[in-house]
């Protein structure tokens, strides 16, 4: 809300001398007709005429008032925004080999905590395309680039272990995002590798992959995640006899990460390499990522104003139109 016109409201200084003349002649008037003694009115109750003697008066203070807001010339102003951004597209490559089943992310396994830490990246993030890939022995595209975000969640929900074909493929993996990622036409174009192992499968070499997606401008940031040496791994306890699963009994196991090849493709790409040994700092990493990784957002406001003087003229007007119907009717005064 705005006023057109606030030089206006300097009309209501007149409001000063017009209550000080008020109550001077209010002190100053004379009776129209004279007793020898008020005593016998001194206990009469006053009527309902003598106590709305002063609402003429208000009402034109009120009158007053309206008619300069409404010459003020009130304005209600409606915004619209024009937004433009320039997005980046994201594809977050997540492991999910049978040894993210380790519990040294306590008291849930690496893949669970992974999962909760992506959701909540993909949460922070603003008009960024964002895509899926995950891999063990082999890659596949859980969910291409999409800005529907909730559909993304769902995805990232349903990631499991695999395991019919197990192993850690990371050079197939880096491949297939950068396929993903090669027809882009974004600002900026972001892959996050997320593994637990060292490459053990696949054809394609992890450096010669992150080469290739290095030269179509792909940036790589590497999360090597669990602790070293040896680490809690449940394995599933299988009945002989009927071939079910019976129980789950915990063993260290020895983790194998590859932390040098990781280092390497960062750095290939001019990425950044990161080490998380517990939940806390994955997700410190990519809170990291996600401000190193931020939108260009650009904003034009544009204000349309529309005048809302009518309401007080109105107003106004009926208020010095009651005014001179009580002072001719039932507030009239005897000269």
């Amino acid at each position: 809300m705005r006023f057109k016109d606030p030089l206006f409201f300097l009309a209501l200084i007149a409001l000063i001398p017009a209550l000080w003349f008020y109550l001077r002649r209010q002190k100053r008037a004379r009776t129209a007709l004279r007793f020898s003694t008020l005593a016998l009115f001194s206990q009469a109750p006053a009527s309902l005429r003598a106590r709305l003697r002063h609402l003429p008066f208000v009402l034109q203070c009120l009158g007053l008032i309206s008619l300069t807001i409404a010459l003020a010339r009130p304005q209600k102003g409606l915004t619209e925004e024009e937004v433009t951004t320039e997005g980046i597209d994201i594809i977050i490559v997540q492991d999910i080999s049978t040894s993210m089943k380790c519990l040294d992310f306590k008291p849930q396994n690496r893949l669970y905590v992974a999962k909760q830490t992506i959701k909540q990246f993909i949460s922070q993030r603003v008009s960024d395309r964002i895509g899926l890939v995950v891999f063990s022995g082999r890659s596949f595209t859980k969910c291409p680039l999409t800005l529907d975000y909730g559909i993304l969640q769902q995805f990232v929900d349903d990631i499991t272990f695999t395991e019919n074909d197990d192993g850690t493929a990371i050079g197939t993996a880096i491949a297939t995002a950068a396929m993903r990622l090669q027809q882009s036409n974004a600002k900026s174009k972001i892959m996050i590798l997320v593994t637990d192992g060292a490459n053990n499968r696949g054809e394609i070499s992890p450096i010669t992959a992150a080469n290739a997606a290095g030269t179509l401008g792909i940036k790589i940031y590497t999360i090597g995640v669990g602790r070293s040496g040896e680490v809690p791994y449940p394995f599933e306890m299988i009945d002989r006899f009927t071939g079910k699963v019976v129980g789950t009994q915990v063993q260290m196991i020895q983790s194998d990460l590859d932390e040098q090849t990781l280092v390497n493709i960062a750095a290939a790409t001019h990425g950044r390499f990161f080490r998380a040994t517990n939940a806390e700092q994955l997700k410190e990493i990519y809170g990291i990522i996600d401000k190193l990784e931020k939108t260009e957002i650009k904003t034009k406001s544009y204000t349309t104003y529309s005048d809302k003087f009518y309401i007080w003229l109105v107003l106004g007007g009926l208020l010095f139109v009651l005014e001179l119907i009580l002072s001719n009717s039932i507030l009239r005064k005897i000269p």
